[in-house]
């Protein structure tokens, strides 16, 4: 799959962040998920279009540890690291405000940045975002099982290994094409364990509460990796409205982008 040419942010300590922007107008930063091989194309590669073209200027970043980013070796990938990184890259882009897209990991960092610059967040769209269910339960899935397996087991990463634990991702195991585990596995195979064996995910079900910016969730009923409860979870958010879709697994802006890019962005246009 081709990737569009981007830019790189220097955000420190010589790390370099990978940023693809396209459109004009209000700014929505997407913020992909932390398996294996993920990237911010990878994740969001048929939404950002559908909002640049209604009129939004979509910020799409590969996290540092991933995609075309800095992957150091000798950092921990913290919850600090990244929203350093994300704040850098707003500054660099003159970003004052924006809403976030965040999905399964980026949607726990979605909501840790609204939590603690809450000036920067107007409104968040999570798609599935991880750190709604406790730690135990989540790591007791099948899904989160397979994932690491398959990014820190013996060896590297493998085709194969990478496609079984994708394929707890999905409801329609259709969407993963060789071009797609391809991609992934490309950025997986440069990947330092380190990245994944110290991402740092939140539980966050305690403070939904304190978010003070409207909320728009979108959860997969057939979502293997991040159980559906978190959708009623989701759902206690002050101002929070919540979909559940049918036929969907992890992945609900991948596996049934159009209905995602219409309601997310009509909740973005909403005043």
């Amino acid at each position: 799959m081709t990737v569009p040419e981007g830019r790189y942010v220097d955000v420190g300590a010589g790390r370099l962040v990978h940023v693809h922007e396209a459109g004009r107008g209000s700014a929505v930063l997407f913020l992909h998920g932390g398996g294996p091989g993920a990237s911010g194309m990878a994740a969001f590669r048929a939404n950002y279009p559908a909002f640049a073209g209604r009129g939004f200027r979509a910020i799409v970043p590969d996290l540092p540890g991933f995609g075309r980013s800095s992957m150091p070796d000798d950092v921990d990938y913290t919850l600090d690291l990244m929203l350093g990184a994300l704040a850098g890259v707003l500054a660099e882009l003159s970003v004052g405000r924006c809403a976030v897209v965040g999905s399964s990991y980026g949607g726990a960092l979605a909501i840790v940045l609204a939590l603690r610059r809450p000036e920067l967040v107007t409104r968040l769209v999570l798609a599935a975002p991880a750190g709604l269910t406790d730690r135990r339960t989540q790591l007791l899935t099948p899904a989160v099982r397979a994932m690491a397996m398959a990014a820190l087991g013996a060896g590297p990463v493998t085709a194969g290994g990478l496609r079984a634990a994708l394929a707890h991702q999905v409801f329609d195991q259709g969407l993963l094409t060789d071009e797609l585990v391809g991609e992934r596995l490309a950025v997986a195979l440069r990947q330092p364990r380190r990245v994944l064996r110290s991402l740092e995910v939140p539980e966050l079900a305690p403070r939904l509460g304190e978010l003070a910016c409207p909320v728009f969730g979108v959860w997969g009923v057939e979502d293997r990796f991040a159980p559906v409860s978190g959708a009623l979870t989701l759902a206690g958010c002050h101002r929070a409205r919540v979909l559940l879709v049918g036929g969907c697994g992890h992945w609900p802006p991948v596996e049934h982008a159009g209905l995602f890019n219409r309601l997310a962005i009509d909740f973005l246009d909403e005043s």
